[in-house]
């Protein structure tokens, strides 16, 4: 027992710790905040050249938020790969399409500068000089290739739509009538004058590839310009290129993402689905080039194919997704001697460009860091070097520990990968408030790169205290063929139960605090945020959604891919039967608002046309009138659609989100004053 002398000195010592302590303020790392993200910079594409030598890319740099509502511009840099250097060569609002012109010293793209009329192809020298334009069209350009001779090329461009006729100072919107097809055409740039020809094949173009002899195109048409037939009905035509007709037809089905010629110009690849019902377009599919049915090769892979390139008649090059982890590889067309030329568990690699002395540059974000440019030498044993770093502000902040996680979902059926970003000074032991973080799709997957975005809390959370999970559940890509039909005809289903499975075995690590756990997403994971504020409330003390679905049975009514939704996710047409169209309305969040305990903020963009803003005013108003007591409020954003693309609105985005979980999920208080209305953005320092 202390002695009772001693209780004067040791408080007398204690306040003057106290004192000490308050006079000399303890110098905390700063972690990763809103501002940070509204200044993220990130690299989009990279292209190198044939002889290695250099490696055009662009950066993608967002506007000031405090100083306009826009959108990010994009600047062009090259790198020349033997010093290292890099530098800016062009920056504009809006920079597509970039390529090297065969045969020339100079990389191609698509803008529209001050002063054109039409969205045009620009040339630039890559031994220095100004960007000139080599040919504009009588109506925006939407997508070009180059003929191998770098003068002719192949390109897209939409009908202009028809005017009214109509008296009246004013024009209605007729809904989905008067919209355009995009014809492909055949011109010489170098020309002056030269007449473009139009390619023999209707419907709106989306892919087009010429041969390697320069006889022949490939390219895929959709039969009319509607966003779901962009997805799933696009065909292959082969057409000749001296008299622009249909020289034969692939019949492929499904979704498309890529076509490319093999060096002899005997076979296609095409990147593509396995079939009309499957979800992505991430299997590689083989074809000979005077048409027919393609063949799938390495069907059983477990994962997803996300770019594929020919090096030799007997060779593809891959980009593909394994779970969380991303691979450059190689395969034969037969789908014989699958090679990793390069594996890492530890970077997000969207892209990837091969020269012809096999350099290779891809973009790819870490756990450390976002989008940035690497290079990798030709060498067996090369590894990758960090070309560029576009964000030197990382240099000062504190960053949390994330890595991979893998559950057994709750039937067995599946383990379930997962990343988890931890608090800033995390210690094993402490349990935490932890975000799960649902991707949308849910032909979607998160890989173990950078997580962090305007509605993505991810590092930004982890500075504050919170845990990040980001569940990659069934129906999620990167898993396969079998994982990825997994969780269609099952709407809400067992998808979501992974979902909560994940965030019991963080409960059940002594990571998470059962009491404080919130959700968050955008679109389909948007449609999970309100699952989990209704059917599964009582595991719940927060809920941010984003564009999400509330009401299955209104949101095939209005959304852009109804037959996209019927095809690779419901399966079935709920007019069938009765018991259908209850299945439906059982798979809706507003069904189970009875049980709705969770603080709410549901956000949308005012102009979505995926996902209706409807939806989100649907679960607002059954919360209001049925659970008057439930914290919601209910955000939209003029002029936004499927997601924020503007700087003030995304960062308005940002603050709401984080301050309606510092309310109510690191809280845990359910019953905390509501903030106020007005978005909590400070004053610019």
């Amino acid at each position: 027992m202390m002695d009772k002398r001693m209780r004067p000195f040791l408080k007398t010592a204690f306040s003057a710790i106290l004192l000490l302590m308050i006079a000399i303020p303890m110098v905390f790392a700063q972690g990763v905040t809103p501002e940070h993200v509204a200044k993220t910079q990130n690299v989009t594409s990279s292209l190198i050249s044939d002889d290695g030598n250099y490696v055009a890319y662009t950066v993608s740099i967002p506007a000031d938020p405090y100083e306009e509502n826009a959108g990010n511009r994009t600047e062009l840099h090259v790198l020349n790969v033997e010093s290292g250097d890099s530098k800016p060569y062009y920056s504009v609002s809006g920079i597509g399409s970039l390529q090297f012109r065969p045969g020339s010293n100079s990389v191609t793209f698509l803008t529209s500068r001050s002063g054109d009329a039409t969205r045009s192809l620009y040339e630039l020298p890559l031994d220095g000089g100004e960007a000139t334009k080599i040919f504009e069209f009588e109506r925006n350009i939407s997508d070009y290739k180059w003929h191998n001779d770098g003068n002719h090329i192949v390109f897209s461009s939409f009908y202009s739509p028809e005017e009214t006729e109509s008296p009246l100072p004013y024009q209605a919107d007729v809904y989905e009538e008067n919209q355009t097809q995009r014809p492909a055409y055949i011109t010489n740039v170098s020309r002056e004058g030269h007449e473009p020809h139009k390619i023999d094949v209707e419907g709106t173009v989306y892919s087009m590839e010429w041969s390697p002899d320069g006889s022949k195109i490939a390219l895929s048409a959709a039969p009319t310009p509607g966003v779901d037939d962009s997805f799933m009905a696009q065909s292959i035509y082969i057409v000749d290129y001296r008299s622009r007709e249909v020289a034969a037809e692939v019949n492929n089905e499904g979704k498309l993402g890529q076509i490319e010629w093999s060096p002899n110009g005997q076979r296609i690849a095409i990147r593509a689905a396995a079939n009309i019902n499957d979800p992505i377009d991430g299997r590689i599919l083989i074809v000979s080039a005077d048409g027919g049915t393609p063949g799938i090769i390495d069907e059983d892979f477990e994962g997803k194919y996300e770019q594929i390139k020919w090096t030799s008649n007997n060779e593809i090059h891959f980009l593909a997704s394994e779970s969380t982890s991303s691979v450059i590889g190689s395969i034969r067309p037969n789908g014989s001697n699958k090679q990793t030329i390069f594996r890492s568990d530890e970077h997000a690699i969207n892209s990837f460009s091969r020269s012809g002395n096999g350099v290779i540059s891809f973009v790819a974000s870490s756990p450390q860091h976002p989008a940035e440019l690497f290079v990798r030498g030709s060498g067996r044993n090369a590894q990758p070097e960090k070309m560029t770093n576009h964000n030197e502000w990382l240099e000062g902040v504190e960053l949390g520990r994330q890595e991979v996680i893998t559950y057994t979902a709750r039937d067995g059926e599946f383990d379930i990968d997962g990343i988890m970003i931890y608090p800033v000074g995390y210690n094993d032991g402490d349990q935490i408030p932890v975000i799960t973080m649902v991707h949308g799709g849910p032909e979607a997957h998160y890989s173990n790169g950078w997580l962090t975005g305007y509605q993505i809390p991810g590092q930004m959370a982890a500075a504050k205290g919170y845990g990040v999970f980001y569940p990659n559940y069934r129906g999620s890509t990167g898993r396969g063929i079998e994982f990825a039909f997994s969780s269609q005809a099952d709407l809400a289903g067992k998808e979501f139960d992974d979902i909560v499975d994940g965030v019991d075995y963080l409960i059940d690590q002594g990571i998470a605090d059962a009491d404080r756990i919130g959700v968050t997403g955008g679109s389909y994971g948007g449609y999970a945020s309100a699952w989990m504020s209704t059917y599964y409330s009582d595991r719940f003390a927060a809920s941010v959604m984003f564009v999400g679905i509330s009401n299955n049975l209104s949101k095939w009514g209005t959304s852009d891919i109804p037959e996209e939704l019927y095809l690779v996710h419901s399966r079935e047409r709920m007019w069938e039967s009765d018991e259908k169209w209850m299945d439906y309305l059982k798979r809706s969040p507003i069904y189970w608002v009875d049980r709705a305990e969770t603080p709410i903020l549901i956000m949308h963009g005012a102009e979505d046309t995926r996902v209706h803003p409807a939806q989100s005013l649907e679960l607002y108003r059954h919360i209001k009138v049925r659970k008057p007591d439930v914290p919601l409020r209910l955000v939209w954003y003029p002029g936004e659609g499927h997601g924020n693309t503007r700087a003030a609105s995304r960062f308005d985005y940002t603050h709401r989100m984080l301050q309606w979980f510092d309310t109510y999920l690191m809280t845990g208080d359910s019953s905390a004053e509501i903030p106020h209305w007005d978005a909590p953005v400070p004053e610019r320092e």
